[in-house]
């Protein structure tokens, strides 16, 4: 394996992603208020945390033009209207922008710098769809506020005040909202359906004329139409479906059958795309990476689109097209910015004219900025590394920050998608697919790893590992797919044998203190094993802590000095349990934090509140936890007296 390393002195280069097996190292010459140590006292429930990495700060956007996973675009061919998912925002253009100029007004908020979520009608809880009409109508999918928001005329001011929130028992975290002015089309990812109201509602409970639930539908995310055929994107629909419902007509009944379902024909993994027509039938449909342009609608799955358009595009989760002004406007959920075309692309290798929300093209801010998804942090009370999965990276601080925002010392571009990370001593471990990293002295300097063992261990192979731990005496290592820890004699070498190995049907991640072995499953039973160490033999049962109505869908778990960490994911808590032995025994966690106890929380950003915590880990002063998928915090939370 190559190491390169890159010193820059003035500021970050985006280094191309690795490839070959590669690591590179970036250093970014970062500076920050380091964090003194050595606390002492407790944590509390409901403590607020006192710093946040991997965002501006606490109730700070970053300003106008600086997104966090715009999440839906739309235009009455004068203006643009932009939610911006992350900063509980929707952005508003008057005039069509021509280049990469702020917007004129913001939704949700009372001024570009803040992005507080909240549940009034002049606040939004990471929004989704918007649709605007020709008219001014304008109504936008509150996803975690449960409803679709209203304003009957053009909003002409900041934080402007909706007219009206359209709530229903089966509307419940929508993702795509539609309308021409007179229906209106709602998509429930919570009960599984499309809500259709054949006519503008007047009040705030007012049912929906149609439920369509078609066979196969599980998770609907985004609406296209031109009022006579109707598209439905689905991420995971029954019987491992992914792509779009298609709709020659548009329903008039809740038994109408969708005529035909197809994927995005560039994606080999059949993603879901998200769909846009133009006044003369043409149809824009943006995929996960690629724009594909139907001159007219498909009459059937197997109709290729005339033109792809393979400008590496960053979609995702969300993501619009639309042709406004003689323009085409893009949204790149993950690229983090909208791609502009003057006029309707031609060529398959065309690039974008100018980009909305970032200097250039091809610069993605997510990055640029350091932000972070799904961090898993790892801290010796000295240091911090923070590895990504879906990034690819790592992040090292060489110091603790003290302050908001502090940018890492040091990012490592890794090859594969690191699940988990272990840190013990001088060493540290990433873990991720088939592939295990070590370093024996910590990556503080750009140091290349000590040992890389790729596919296997002697004679255990990899399937997908998930977890890691080390500690004086032994190694873990999980494969969730194969559900086995391995427990190795210290650090392995290309031909050790484990130990052990223990049975963990969907095991993921890893924590060791040296006297407890913590394992985490997060689907088919959500639980915490723990496993007391000095007594491990073949076939030894650990203790299970879980139960009904305690976790829900924990992404890991953390032990130190006895004491255990839970990041209760879909709760929005994280739970602590001074003594891991009272875990053990059943006893409630001695604290919460991100609510006033364990009951469901809603997904919120703030200091005193969470958006799915996930992976929390203790270094004896402060707390960190990353949020995973629709959240890209670190949090950190101090002993207090």
């Amino acid at each position: 394996m190559r190491l390169i390393v890159y010193l820059v002195l003035c500021g970050l280069v985006r280094a191309q992603p690795p490839s070959g097996g590669e690591i590179r190292a970036i250093r970014t010459g970062s500076s920050y208020r380091v964090a003194p140590g050595g606390l002492s006292g407790s944590f509390r429930t409901s403590q607020p945390a006192d710093i946040v990495l991997s965002a501006p700060g606490f109730n700070r956007s970053g300003g106008a033009l600086l997104f966090n996973h715009p999440r839906s675009m739309t235009s009455d061919g004068r203006r643009l209207v932009v939610s911006d998912g992350n900063n509980n925002r929707i952005l508003v253009w008057t005039t069509l922008p021509e280049s990469n100029t702020p917007p004129d007004l913001v939704l949700g908020q009372p001024d570009f710098d803040s992005n507080d979520p909240g549940s009034g009608l002049d606040q939004l809880n990471w929004p989704g769809q918007v649709t605007l009409t020709r008219n001014g109508l304008l109504i936008a999918a509150d996803s975690y506020n449960d409803r679709l928001l209203v304003w009957r005329e053009f909003p002409t001011r900041n934080g402007q005040t909706a007219d009206l929130e359209i709530r229903h028992n089966d509307l419940r975290w929508p993702w795509g909202a539609w309308t021409d002015g007179e229906r209106v089309v709602a998509g429930s990812t919570g009960s599984r359906s499309m809500l259709i109201w054949n006519r503008m509602p007047e009040r705030a409970n007012q049912p929906p004329d149609l439920r369509l639930q078609p066979e196969g539908m599980g998770t609907p995310r985004n609406i296209g139409s031109d009022g006579v055929r109707l598209i439905i994107g689905e991420h995971n629909g029954f019987g491992d479906r992914v792509g779009n419902f298609f709709w020659k007509s548009f329903p008039a009944s809740a038994t109408a059958s969708y005529d035909f379902f197809a994927s995005d024909p560039n994606d080999p993994n059949r993603g879901w795309m998200h769909p846009s027509f133009l006044d003369d039938g043409t149809l824009l449909m943006l995929g996960g990476q690629s724009l594909h342009i139907w001159r007219e609608f498909p009459d059937s799955a197997s109709a290729r689109p005339d033109l792809t358009l393979r400008h590496p595009f960053h979609a995702g989760d969300g993501g619009s097209v639309v042709y406004a002004g003689g323009r085409t406007y893009v949204l790149e959920y993950n690229g983090n910015r909208i791609a502009v075309f003057n006029g309707l692309p031609s060529r398959t290798d065309q690039t974008p004219d100018f980009a909305i929300g970032s200097p250039s093209v091809t610069e993605n801010t997510l990055l640029t900025e350091f932000f972070i998804t799904n961090g898993v942090p790892a801290s010796n009370g000295r240091n911090l590394f923070v590895s990504s999965d879906f990034d690819r990276r790592l992040s090292v601080w060489t110091q603790l920050p003290d302050e908001s925002n502090a940018r890492p010392d040091w990012v490592y571009e890794i090859p594969f998608q690191p699940w988990d990370n272990a840190l013990h001593g001088d060493t540290f471990a990433l873990v991720g697919q088939r592939d295990v990293v070590i370093w024996r002295r910590l990556p503080l300097n750009g140091e290349r790893p000590d040992l890389l063992l790729r596919n296997r261990i002697g004679s255990v192979v990899f399937d997908a590992l998930t977890g890691v731990a080390a500690d004086s005496k032994y190694f873990y290592l999980a494969d969730g797919r194969r559900g086995a820890i391995y427990v190795y004699d210290g650090i392995p070498a290309a031909d050790s044998e484990p130990v052990f190995t223990f049975d963990l049907r969907g095991v993921t991640r890893l924590s060791s203190d040296g006297e407890y072995l913590a394992a985490t499953v997060t689907d088919g039973g959500a639980a915490v094993h723990i496993y007391r160490i000095a007594d491990l033999r073949p076939g030894f049962q650990p203790s299970v802590v879980g139960g009904p109505g305690l976790f829900n869908l924990p992404q890991s778990a953390d032990i130190r000095d006895g004491r255990l960490i839970v990041g209760n994911t879909n709760f929005n808590t994280v739970l602590i349990w001074n003594d891991v032995r009272d875990a053990i025994v059943r006893r409630p966690p001695d604290v919460v934090l991100g609510a006033d106890s364990n009951r469901p929380q809603p997904p919120r950003i703030g200091a005193s509140t969470m958006f799915w915590p996930g992976m929390p880990v203790f270094d004896g002063s402060y707390l960190w936890v990353g949020e995973f998928k629709f959240s890209n915090r670190l949090l950190r939370f101090s002993l207090q007296q």
